[in-house]
């Protein structure tokens, strides 16, 4: 699995304004902005994108996903930071 292969399948599955994906072909990084983030807790969040991969993370074709999960408002205010 490559970058651009994991980051087409979390934009096919979740609406985003913002998506970056690295990583190392089993170690991955993702920061993804969304609408669909509004009002959800973390967890929330993150098994939004994990539904994306589908079994993927289950059959250990993605073997880590680390992820910062931000609203566009979220977003919009951390770049003010330097997108801590």
């Amino acid at each position: 699995m490559t970058a651009d292969q994991l980051q087409a399948l979390i934009a096919a599955g979740l609406p985003c304004q913002h998506l970056e994906v690295t990583g190392d072909g089993r170690h991955w990084a993702a920061v993804v902005v969304s609408e669909a983030f509004e009002g959800k807790r973390l967890i929330a969040r993150h098994q939004r994108v994990y539904a994306t991969l589908g079994q993927r993370m289950h059959t250990d074709e993605v073997h880590a996903l680390s992820m910062k999960t931000y609203t566009p408002a979220e977003w919009a205010a951390s770049a003010d930071e330097g997108h801590a």
